[in-house]
């Protein structure tokens, strides 16, 4: 009886196991069917580049890296992050040069402010 409740752990460890491999599988194949020219790339061995062209018939890609372009084959491939749309980037930049400007307001009102130690 022990026997058929090892042997009933054994495959419900083993079919978890599996599922969870498949759905690491599946992610990793939408992370490389979604890549995009502009996407930035990092490669198994550490590489770090803009993806010029995606050719999916040899299953290659390209890399821009700082202007030296490098072919490798899609399995290399290790994180893919998105492409940055300019519109994101001008936002950012928005945002970024407001939080600047309260910052210098603030520091300016802070200095004209007397000390009470001079």
């Amino acid at each position: 009886m022990s026997f058929v409740i090892l042997i009933i752990l054994f495959g419900g460890m083993m079919w978890f196991m599996q599922r969870n491999q498949k759905k690491a599988a599946a992610q990793r194949q939408e992370q490389l069917d979604n890549m995009q020219p502009g996407s930035e790339i990092v490669t198994i061995g550490g590489l770090h580049g803009i993806l010029a062209n995606v050719d999916k018939t040899k299953g290659t890609i390209e890399l821009d890296a700082e202007g030296v372009i490098l072919t490798f084959d899609r399995a290399a491939v290790k994180t893919v992050k998105p492409v940055v749309t300019t519109e994101a980037t001008e936002a950012l930049d928005g945002v970024i040069g407001e939080a600047k400007a309260e910052n210098v307001d603030a520091s300016e009102t802070a200095d004209k402010q007397d000390s009470p130690f001079e």
